[in-house]
């Protein structure tokens, strides 16, 4: 009986040590190193004022230059075509990429959506800089995160965040209008991902 229960233990700490070798980590980001905010209106701050926008408060939060590379409006397949001059321009150590929900608001083709997303995660990796991608919930007041953003995390062994952006559109509290936050609901968002750079040892 012994013997079976310290096998199954041994069994049990191994598919941990499995899982843990497995988990996505992060680049440290040095005092001089550039995150690039890569998105649409919720990386622009559509909602915020007086500097309210995620990137802003981030940069204030992880005290590391953090970009605004957001353009309200923009659908997935022309941040594609947006992304490689800003990568090489400002030479980031980290990627952050929240784009998508303009796609899934316009009932734009998800198949091709993950493509766009599939091809912005390479170039960043091909230019050796570490990506977090934050998930975009589908098109209902209450849903989750659309499936294909986890699909990538897989794929591309992501530090990914899958519920902030949708958990925050479910509250009126954090909301401007409804598909978009206030100073609160962007502070929320960069106060979760300074919490996600620090679990993943980038800062």
């Amino acid at each position: 009986m012994l013997g079976t229960t310290v096998k199954t233990a041994l069994i049990a700490l191994l598919l941990f040590i499995g899982g843990c070798s497995d988990r996505a980590e992060l680049s440290y980001v040095p005092a001089d190193g550039v995150v690039l905010a890569f998105g649409d209106s919720l990386t622009q701050g559509v909602g915020s004022t007086d500097g309210g926008d995620y990137p802003h408060q981030l940069q204030q939060l992880i005290e590391r230059r953090v970009i605004n590379a957001g353009v309200a409006g923009e659908v997935s397949a022309e941040g594609l075509q947006r992304l490689p001059t800003l990568l090489d321009e400002y030479q980031p150590t980290l990627l952050i990429l929240l784009e998508g929900g303009n796609d899934i608001l316009r009932n734009l083709d998800k198949t091709k959506l993950k493509q766009n997303l599939a091809q912005m995660i390479s170039l960043a990796q091909q230019r050796q800089i570490d990506v977090v991608l934050l998930a975009v919930p589908e098109k209902s007041l209450f849903s989750n995160s659309a499936p294909l953003y986890g699909q990538l995390a897989q794929e591309y062994s992501l530090v990914w965040e899958p519920e902030i952006i949708a958990n925050l559109l479910r509250s009126p509290h954090y909301k401007s209008d409804p598909v978009h936050f206030n100073n609160q609901g962007y502070q929320a968002l960069s106060q979760r991902i300074a919490s996600l750079l620090k679990e993943h040892n980038a800062l």
